[in-house]
């Protein structure tokens, strides 16, 4: 929720909240010793860390357990193992990242992460999770985009949901309580300390105030601002960044937004389909780019990588044929794999080609119809990648809710990497904070906050005006794509921000049709976040006058050496407040295999 004005007569919290306006209200009290908020693949492999060091966490869901975002992660999954090409190794996995990332990655988050990947395969492969295999037996991998390898691990076109599988398996297995269909509105945090969360269960309606002096944020990220996303529309609305925010936390690279080059198009396939992923692995396995004329126009944008260049320079490349009207009617291009053998589309691509033949389209025979999406966010929570550690005491994050490991535009398969590589560092650090003789009483002020919590969601629950969430939700999606596109320009950041502020100003008149079960209360409040991190995002793309990675200006086309820095977001007194911190160097090996400069030779799948 949107921070509350205190009432003219009501005692102060510290953070200048009341504590005391308004009648009581009725909630349940959770007591836990960590609370991890978010149930995808980071937020398990967390949980399962904690429990493996004998530290029982409860982990919460929006969704029933199992239906995490992570399930629609279909390519693969990064790691040198070096099944098929022997010379890859950690030192060049991590150099084609911070080359993807353009050089404002942190750079230890990326060496804890491509480091630690070969031994996080081998423990999910433990597990049970069935990677797709060698006829000699060990682990496949592919080539995807910009990585000079193949080290793509995969289960077919399907491994976000088989990994999701294996872990919510090993998690049962030890026993890790889980709530599903909760959500939190607000960490209960003094901007020095975090106490718990507050929230509601979306199925009955009930209020919860958890008591925890450690929070794991893994709550995903924010692509579902855009009109156009591969994202659910109501998942990766932001509620991560804002919670952390508001709790006190710092937001990094949040002008950082991945475009997939490879969404459906809506005008073809239908409105429900409109933004849906057609995964990189169609272009790993060599599908081709097609203009309305038929004309492989990636020959013309990188003749050397061609459809396996960065995301960033597909999508650019894409929308530049759009622009020079060489699309298709519905506004988009063509993606074609029909020149494989049918058999083996079938087995690599198999929900790829189910999905499409239950639309009328096989793809065996036919090119698909594409277009851009907005697909991920490189930006989030500024943390500490060996602890979670977000600056504010007991307050961790991990996955999608954070930045760092990506930097300007993330590697393809490195989004699964990173939720169990950090996630299990994460996991045993915190374990490792937790003690027996911990002070479960949750003090007077934050109490006091939680409850008006609950009663500003109550207001908003009795909201009555002409303003839906859900057309203020689409008309935010039109600003941000409008405004903070694939191709931007500093005066029509401005005009965003302009924008903003007159839709800011019509949720004073929203109206919620249901009850505090209903969906439409539960996009109100993804609104009040999405409207956060939206400012957070202009503001940062309006500042940094550069073009790097996914960021691309249109008015400062070129990289400017001197703007290899971070942007940083916090709340200030008066608004958001932004300053920038300089990017660390990679270790001596890291910096070595950069030098090298190893590159993919695309020709090897013609």
């Amino acid at each position: 929720m949107t921070p509350q004005k205190p009432s003219a007569d009501g005692e102060q919290a510290a953070d200048g909240r009341a504590t005391d306006a308004g009648p009581a209200v009725d909630y349940e009290t959770v007591s836990v010793p960590v609370l991890v908020v978010g149930a995808g693949a980071a937020g398990a492999r967390v949980a399962i860390g904690l429990a493996e060091n004998g530290v029982e966490p409860l982990v919460i869901g929006k969704r029933d357990h199992g239906d995490a975002h992570t399930t629609w992660a279909a390519g693969g999954i990064n790691a040198s193992l070096g099944s098929l090409d022997p010379k890859d190794d950690w030192t060049i996995h991590a150099a084609d990242t911070l080359d993807e990332g353009h050089f404002i990655n942190d750079p230890k988050a990326v060496e804890l992460t491509t480091k630690h990947m070969p031994d996080r395969i081998r423990e999910l492969d433990d597990w049970g999770m069935p990677f797709d295999r060698t006829e000699d037996g060990k682990i496949n991998q592919r080539y995807f985009g910009a990585q000079s390898f193949r080290r793509t691990c995969f289960v077919g076109d399907r491994t976000g949901e088989a990994m999701l599988d294996t872990l919510v398996d090993r998690a049962q297995s030890l026993e890790i309580p889980y709530r599903d269909n909760v959500m939190i509105t607000r960490l209960l945090s003094d901007g020095d300390h975090v106490y718990g969360a507050a929230g509601y269960d979306m199925e009955s309606g009930e209020f919860i105030l958890f008591e925890s002096d450690h929070v794991v944020l893994a709550a995903g990220g924010s692509s579902a601002l855009y009109n156009r996303h591969s994202s659910r529309d109501e998942e990766n609305n932001g509620d991560g960044p804002a919670l952390a925010l508001d709790a006190g936390a710092s937001l990094m690279d949040m002008e950082f937004v991945q475009f997939h080059p490879t969404g459906m198009v809506g005008d073809r396939y239908g409105e429900d389909w409109d933004g849906r992923l057609v995964t990189e692995a169609v272009r790993g396995e060599g599908g081709r780019l097609l203009n309305k004329d038929g004309e492989r126009f990636m020959e013309e944008y990188s003749p050397d990588q061609m459809e396996l260049d960065a995301r960033d320079v597909v999508a650019r490349a894409i929308a530049q044929e759009l622009r020079e009207g060489r699309g298709t009617e519905n506004g988009g291009v063509y993606l074609d794999i029909s020149h494989r053998d049918d058999d083996y589309i079938k087995s690599r691509l198999p929900r790829m080609y189910e999905r499409f033949m239950d639309l009328g389209v096989d793809i065996t025979e036919k090119p698909m119809e594409i277009a851009p999406t907005a697909h991920y966010s490189m930006g989030g929570v500024d943390i500490d990648f060996e602890t979670g550690e977000t600056g504010v005491g007991g307050l961790y994050a991990v996955g999608e809710t954070v930045a760092g490991v990506h930097g300007a535009n993330r590697l393809g398969g490195n989004s699964l990497a990173e939720t169990v590589a950090i996630g299990a560092l994460v996991g045993d650090h915190v374990a490792a904070q937790v003690t027996d003789d911990r002070d479960t009483a949750l003090p007077a002020g934050q109490r006091a906050i939680a409850e008006r919590e609950f009663r500003s969601l109550q207001e908003l629950e009795a909201t009555d005006g002409d303003e839906t969430p859900e057309e203020l939700l689409a008309d935010l999606g039109d600003l941000l794509w409008d405004h903070a596109g694939i191709l931007r320009n500093g005066e029509s950041l401005s005009d965003g921000l302009a924008a903003l502020d007159v839709l800011r100003e019509r949720t004073g008149n929203i109206g919620i049709d249901g009850d505090r079960t209903s969906l439409s209360f539960e996009l109100a409040v993804d609104l009040f976040f999405s409207l956060t991190v939206a400012e957070a995002l202009l503001l940062s793309a309006r500042k940094r006058d550069e073009s790097r990675g996914a960021h691309y200006r249109t008015d400062a086309a070129d990289v400017d050496p001197d703007w290899r820095r971070n942007i940083l977001v916090d709340r200030g007194d008066t608004g958001l407040e932004l300053t920038t911190r300089g990017v660390a160097e990679p270790s001596e090996a890291v910096s070595e295999a950069v030098d090298v400069g190893y590159e993919l030779d695309y020709h090897h799948l013609e």
